[in-house]
């Protein structure tokens, strides 16, 4: 048996990118870039004006100019201005020649009988309101390094340098296997002895939560023979395999000789802590195998300190290894020593507060849990307002 932060070096040890491919830029929210970007043009691509206003030579120290044209957004044509003339400009349209200034149009006041305008303030100076081209990025410029996760406004941002494709990580493919002859799906009735499929779903909405879309649901009865087919379909099909009870040493629990069976190989089986300590972890050709407990706040707590990380390197992600946050506990928490103790939490401001309801098959706590503590595995109790480590849910 080891300890979490063997596992952990274990599984980071032999972690590894995924696939990458080149998708439309409207298809890569959340995804990660798997390349460095570098600008392929100037932006702005000409000096253009921040405001609605009047276009002057602002180096002359005139106050009266006589408007010579007017420039609306996306007009290419050529203007020419010359001394004593201004050009009535719009926000966003090219700063005409002979000129290198906006005096926005509050600012200015109109002679009706001259027709020309005049400036009588001291708010503005040579530069004001124009956007120098270049000003937000060059040619060749480096702008978004591989590893960025993409948002709303980093798809702006490529779309503004004229970019409509992005190479990203893809998600895997995954398959989820869910074992034992007790369990009945949700909207069915049960007889004595049978409980209902609260994994499954759980595992698919955990899935789903962190980008992965294809997802192939399977459900196995205690019969080796079965679950055996069941493995070797999806490790020939899928990048990744979880399976979902049968990973102890019951007189059907099977997982753990059926992957023996199946190639894999072990990375590590049981680690100290609690709730999940039979866990299982391996790999075959670069796909990634996980056997976690049937207990469904196991297979929680597993997912969110082990499956997730490795799923998220996968995908291109960094410092996937990282607690979300460091935060005092509200209150007193006695614990096993020798075992680190991943407990149901809520945050509240900046405290921690460990919630009741612990035991592994215990969901209810779900309900207002918002965080997973860590207690580490030296500690038999932890004091209110001891620093510790917390991972959102």
């Amino acid at each position: 048996m080891i300890s979490v932060n063997e596992a952990r070096k274990i599984l980071s040890d032999n972690s590894t990118r995924g696939k990458t491919q080149t998708v439309p830029l409207g298809h890569s929210l959340d995804a990660v870039v798997a390349e460095d970007i570098y600008s392929p043009i100037d932006v702005p691509s000409f000096d253009n004006s921040a405001m609605d206003g009047y276009a002057i030579k602002f180096g002359e120290k005139l106050q009266r100019w006589k408007v010579k044209t007017v420039i609306q957004a996306g007009d290419t044509s050529a203007y020419k201005i010359e001394r004593g003339e201004a050009a009535r400009i719009f926000t966003g349209a090219k700063i005409p020649e002979g000129t290198d200034t906006v005096i926005p149009q509050e600012l200015i006041a109109k002679n009706e009988a001259s027709g020309e305008i005049y400036y009588q303030e001291d708010k503005i100076s040579t530069g004001s309101n124009v956007r120098l081209k270049g000003s937000q990025c060059k040619r060749g410029d480096l702008i978004l390094k591989k590893g960025t996760v993409i948002s709303p406004g980093i798809i702006g941002l490529l779309a503004s340098v004229g970019l409509a494709e992005v190479k990203i990580y893809t998600a895997p493919t995954v398959a989820y296997v869910i074992t034992g002859d007790e369990l009945k799906e949700p909207g069915t009735s049960l007889t004595p002895g049978e409980i209902y499929n609260s994994n499954g779903p759980m595992l698919e909405a955990l899935l789903k939560k962190i980008g992965v879309t294809d997802i192939f649901p399977k459900k196995a009865s205690d019969k080796k023979e079965e679950l055996q087919q069941i493995i070797n379909q999806a490790l020939e099909q899928q990048d990744v395999l979880i399976l979902s009870g049968g990973i102890s040493v019951g007189d059907y629990d099977f997982v753990k000789e059926c992957l023996e069976n199946a190639g894999v190989q072990e990375l590590f089986y049981k680690i100290k802590q609690r709730p999940g300590k039979p866990m299982f972890a391996g790999k075959k050709a670069g796909k990634w195998i996980f056997a976690l407990p049937g207990n469904p706040s196991s297979v929680l707590s597993c997912f969110s300190q082990y499956v997730k990380p490795c799923l998220y390197y996968f995908m291109g992600k960094e410092n996937v290894w990282e607690a979300d946050a460091e935060l005092t506990l509200a209150q007193d928490h006695k614990k096993k020593p020798g075992l680190t103790f991943f407990v149901k939490a809520r945050i509240n401001g900046d405290e921690a507060e460990v919630l009741s309801g612990q035991q592994s098959f215990n969901l209810q706590a779900f309900s207002t849990a918002n965080c997973l503590v860590e207690l580490e595995e030296d500690k038999e109790e932890v004091t209110a307002g001891t620093r510790v480590k917390v991972y959102n849910l």
